[in-house]
């Protein structure tokens, strides 16, 4: 039996005009993309989408995007135990 589940990991947030500026958005970005990693996700797995409205809010979405089938968790992970 394998724990490893290869559906897409996603950690993602909005926030509404005047919650962020360009310094806290780079650091909350760069926070979620270290959290993907942590999880186990090779960094050019780790997907990023920054999306701005006309409003002033801004969605941001950092995803990895996990292959369909990697045989065990063993092998998805790289034999880190998770």
């Amino acid at each position: 039996m394998t724990l490893y589940q290869p559906e897409p990991v996603e950690i993602s947030t909005r926030m509404r005009p005047g919650e962020w500026t360009e310094a806290s958005l780079e650091e909350l970005v760069a926070g979620y993309r270290t959290r993907i990693v942590d999880m186990g996700a090779n960094l050019a797995d780790v997907v990023t989408d920054v999306e701005r409205n006309d409003d002033g809010s801004v969605k941001v979405a950092v995803s990895w995007a996990k292959p369909a089938d990697n045989g065990t968790e063993k092998d998805a992970t790289g034999g880190q135990t998770v």
